[in-house]
């Protein structure tokens, strides 16, 4: 219930971020307007006691959110891939609540898996160790199948977490509504929005059965990428509450020097592991965005393994196409063909001067070309592409966002193994490549054969949208100042384009 009876909540909320010094950080961090900051400190000082310490050696926001507990640390990790709402710094801040939380039993772990697949652990697992690692929603525990000898990675949902994460799921949706009513400014930022999104991703991460699927997706998307792999569920141990994977068996990602010993190129892993993501998100629609150092290894004949899917991202085709279309324009610093794109798609409003927009972008570009290698960087490009968005009056967009977030983390993925890699240089020949396979001629032909397919699937019902058509051209008067087409034109164009389509298909 998104009722009143959660300002009880906000205020505990509140609480702790005054008591771990984490509010006025917070609320900088979202450019809170007058209003807004009046009302979080008076709903949230006199309460101060109320709130959780928390643990001082964190960071303020890291801090208060850790004290918590789950749903928040959650949604901090949500927040971390839209520094657009919290800042580049709070989202940097925030990317470090990934294995914070204390695990729970081992026993109560191995219960569950037994109540879970209805067959003793012994029979299972012949090894199961203690918790490797323990997150806001579950943890891990590395094990040996008793079957095969394999050795598997066993995620257990925390117990009673679904009911704690909806009792604080209200309390989201709550505030969300409360700031957007408190100050209409904040609705560009669409906080309803990101508290849905949240909430889809929680509830799918929920279901590990969802994750299991996730990790099959993409694992068939990425078969054929040399130099990468995803470790394969294993269907027949995995539910809703449990999920059996493969072993990544490898250097962290994390430890370069690690990897160096083991004989593997820091400066080609750090090229392949950027335009892998940038194939994923372009060529699939479908991309890990939560490539952090925690989860990727490098194995010991030097494939990266990426695993843990509780957040992927997905984008439809023309969105895609749109974006490749903005990072090729930056590639090859066409800041007005980068300012058409947005005023195409829609992103900035009609009524703004589209020149006026290209030079904003120019600005945001040129500085940043004009830098040393080492200091080309995505997260400032992000940063400045913000400013200049919300000036313009761009609505917020979430697929993008994250997106562009998880760009920013691959980033840092890559200049950890190489700090002097050029990232627009290793960028373009994905995108390059992109643009050419789905902007040329053989994608038009592809774009006709599947509107075909689409006509052809319906053309049974042709006939009767047709003569429902003339009905109601019949039945209503044209306007005055502009003569209709005809009905009999509007068929002869279906039938057209139909023919076409078909044409196409045959020669495809």
């Amino acid at each position: 219930m998104r009722g009143p009876h959660n300002i009880w909540r906000l205020i505990r909320t509140g609480a702790t971020f005054i008591r771990s010094g984490a509010m006025h950080h917070a609320l900088d961090a979202m450019n809170a307007p007058p209003r807004l900051r009046a009302v979080a400190y008076a709903m949230s000082a006199p309460f101060a006691w109320l709130g959780y310490k928390g643990d001082p050696k964190l960071p303020p926001v890291t801090r208060a959110i850790t004290a918590l507990g789950p749903a928040y640390i959650k949604f901090g990790q949500i927040l971390s891939t839209r520094p657009d709402v919290v800042g580049v710094e709070v989202a940097d801040q925030l990317r470090v609540l990934q294995d914070k939380l204390p695990p729970f039993s081992t026993e109560i772990a191995k219960t569950m898996i037994e109540a879970e697949l209805e067959r003793p652990i012994s029979e299972l697992f012949s090894e199961f160790s203690e918790p490797v690692a323990a997150a806001s929603i579950a943890q891990v525990h590395s094990a040996i199948r008793a079957d095969t000898g394999e050795r598997v990675a066993v995620k257990v949902l925390r117990p009673g977490i679904e009911k704690a994460f909806r009792k604080d799921l209200d309390a989201f949706h709550f505030a969300a509504g409360l700031i957007e009513f408190i100050s209409p400014s904040s609705r560009r930022l669409r906080p309803s929005d990101v508290v849905n999104h949240f909430q889809n991703t929680v509830l799918g991460e929920l279901d590990l059965r969802m994750e299991s699927a996730r990790a099959s997706q993409f694992s068939a998307n990425t078969a054929r990428d040399a130099g990468f792999d995803v470790p394969e569920p294993v269907w027949g141990m995995s539910s809703k509450t449990v999920m059996v994977m493969g072993w990544a068996d490898g250097a962290p990602m994390g430890e370069p020097d690690a990897i160096a010993a083991a004989g593997h190129n820091l400066v080609e892993i750090s090229e392949r592991v950027l335009q892998l993501f940038l194939s994923h998100a372009l060529r699939d629609g479908y991309f890990h965005a939560d490539m952090h150092q925690g989860n990727l290894k490098v194995a010991s004949n030097g494939d990266i393994l990426a695993y843990d899917f509780g957040i992927m991202g997905q984008i439809d085709e023309y969105t895609r196409r749109v974006y490749a279309e903005i990072l090729i324009g930056f590639i090859q610093r066409d800041y007005y063909r980068v300012a058409e794109v947005h005023f195409e798609a829609g992103y900035v409003p009609a009524d703004r001067d589209v020149n006026e927009f290209a030079l904003a972008l120019r600005a945001v570009g040129e500085p940043i070309f004009g830098m040393d290698a080492s200091h080309i960087s995505m997260a400032r490009l992000l940063s400045y592409l913000f400013e200049v968005t919300e000036r313009f009056g761009m609505p917020t967009r979430t697929e993008l966002i994250l997106l562009q977030r998880s760009m920013v983390v691959v980033e840092g993925v890559a200049r950890s193994l190489n700090p002097s890699i050029n990232m627009w240089q290793t960028a373009g020949p994905v995108v390059e490549t992109y643009i050419r396979t789905t902007l040329g001629p053989k994608a038009v032909l592809r774009d006709l054969q599947r509107t075909a397919k689409v006509l052809h699937h319906f053309s049974p019902q042709l006939p009767d949208l047709l003569k429902a058509s003339i009905q109601r051209q019949a039945a209503a008067p044209p306007p005055p100042a502009v003569k209709p087409l005809h009905p009999v034109i509007w068929s002869a164009a279906l039938v057209a384009v139909f023919a076409a389509g078909a044409a196409v298909g045959t020669i495809l």
